[in-house]
């Protein structure tokens, strides 16, 4: 590293760490900073395509993008920060054997998102798979075919209901997103198993709201649910979870004390910040989030910066002084590039132009459903259906960040439109060492040759 320049440091891969690294790097002149990004993760996951993954109709791989192809000017540390010392302008990270070092900082990036955020409830944390990375989408898709082929296999009726039943909770984006998809690749995939019948497939959607997708429309919401409950799905609206110790699942709210058996439960029901930014010097809110001023920096301090899920942003195009900007992907690639903006705009002084403030007012949503289904409010414009699925899909191809992977994905939709889903499932994935163990725990049969008599 060139020891005269400063070091900036981004924290995080996601959405924010991985648009303020590129424009970092287009806009930096060679050798005018020393840039290093932290994730514990090589690859930056592109979470508006989880969905499909899960549904099989793109592959995994085609939506992690390698950090090492799209940043080549950064050094890409993949570790784990267990601290930030700000006031030393150091953070220390934890590598994946355990060792743990510091690395110095004149600016800081701070980025690394949000975790899924669960609740007291007995029996979760055994139960429950939430949908927040690629390996949780790869796991639901396997687990739901797993239990079509066990529901084919056994002749118990009560096993046969329990693995048919899937429930789901949290009616956000990624809860209807991740239901459509999977409910529908569940009646797709349950055509090549004999003797099930669709009818026998029962997908729960629980919401502890009065509305499924409260940030689209009324009309838009209401549409979604219609098309869910066509497939059979049962919509629960104000109803929570009070149990599931067993695969038992006891209701709470609107459906208080009804109890229904399922292998399969996905949580969704909202995030938090990452903890990552517990361990720090900086400034957070009553939610655990950083405090950000409204260029991006971290409130009151030089040198640090923030965005995405694990900050308090204010939202200046809000009549609501105490408006923030919602966690959402598109909030995160502008402020990404404006931090970096700001960021250069500090480094040089004078010699470049003032920071600005983040200032973005929301275009809409898009949403797919399943095959040929979607929905989307662009400003005025609401479509429901074809159309907005093909937007859904225009859009997303287009933000994915980078080109092979554009081409990648857009081949995995032509291979899915021509032939059926694949119901391959690769359950032994998660189980890798399972064969050898299961090897060595088997009695050794050593083949002997045979004892050929002496000659008398």
């Amino acid at each position: 590293m060139n020891r005269a320049a400063p070091h900036i440091l981004v924290i995080g891969g996601g959405a924010v760490g991985l648009f303020a690294a590129k424009r970092l790097e287009d806009r930096l002149d060679p050798g005018e900073a020393d840039l290093c990004l932290v994730d514990p993760l090589s690859y930056t996951t592109y979470h508006p395509l989880l969905a499909e993954v899960a549904a099989s109709t793109v592959e995994p791989r085609h939506v992690a993008v390698p950090l090492r192809r799209i940043l080549s000017r950064f050094y890409i540390c993949n570790s784990q920060v267990v601290g930030i010392r700000h006031a030393d302008r150091t953070a220390r990270v934890r590598l994946v054997n355990g060792e743990e070092r510091d690395i110095p900082y004149d600016h800081v990036v701070i980025a690394p998102g949000s975790v899924s955020k669960t609740a007291p409830v007995p029996g979760l944390a055994e139960l429950a798979v939430g949908f927040k990375t690629l390996g949780e989408a790869v796991f639901l898709r396997n687990r739901v075919i797993t239990q079509l082929s066990l529901a084919a296999s056994t002749t118990d009726p009560h096993s046969r209901r329990r693995s048919l039943t899937f429930v789901l909770v949290g009616a956000s984006f990624a809860g209807v997103e991740a239901l459509g998809e999977l409910s529908d690749l569940s009646h797709q995939a349950i055509r090549a198993f004999r003797g099930l019948r669709r009818e026998e497939l029962r997908w729960i959607l629980v919401e502890p709201g009065d509305r499924i997708l409260p940030e689209v429309t009324p009309d838009l919401s209401e549409y979604i649910a219609n098309v869910l409950r066509e497939r059979g799905v049962e919509i629960r609206l104000d109803t929570t979870i009070a149990s599931c110790v067993g695969g038992r699942i006891r209701f709470g709210g609107r459906y208080a004390h009804d109890i229904v058996e399922a292998n399969t439960l996905i949580w969704t029901a909202g995030q938090q910040p990452n903890p990552v930014v517990e361990d720090t010097d900086l400034p957070r809110d009553d939610q655990g989030r950083l405090l950000a001023d409204a260029y991006l920096r971290v409130r009151g301090l030089r040198g640090a910066w923030t965005g995405g899920d694990c900050a308090a942003v204010p939202d200046l195009t809000s009549d609501d002084p105490n408006a923030l900007c919602a966690p959402t992907a598109q909030h995160a690639i502008r402020q990404g590039r404006r931090i970096a903006d700001n960021l250069i705009s500090e480094l040089r002084g004078r010699h470049s132009a003032p920071p600005e403030p983040y200032r973005h007012r929301f275009i809409g949503v898009v949403a797919g459903l399943g095959r040929l289904e979607g929905v989307a409010q662009v400003y005025d414009i609401h479509l429901r259906g074809l159309p907005a699925w093909v937007l859904h899909r225009g859009y997303h191809l287009m933000m994915l960040p980078s080109t092979h992977r554009k081409m990648r994905v857009l081949t995995d939709w032509i291979i899915d439109a021509v032939f059926p889903r694949d119901i391959t499932a690769l359950g032994e994935l998660e189980e890798p060492r399972k064969p050898l163990q299961t090897a060595a725990r088997a009695p050794s049969l050593v083949t002997q040759s045979p004892r050929v008599p002496e000659p008398a």
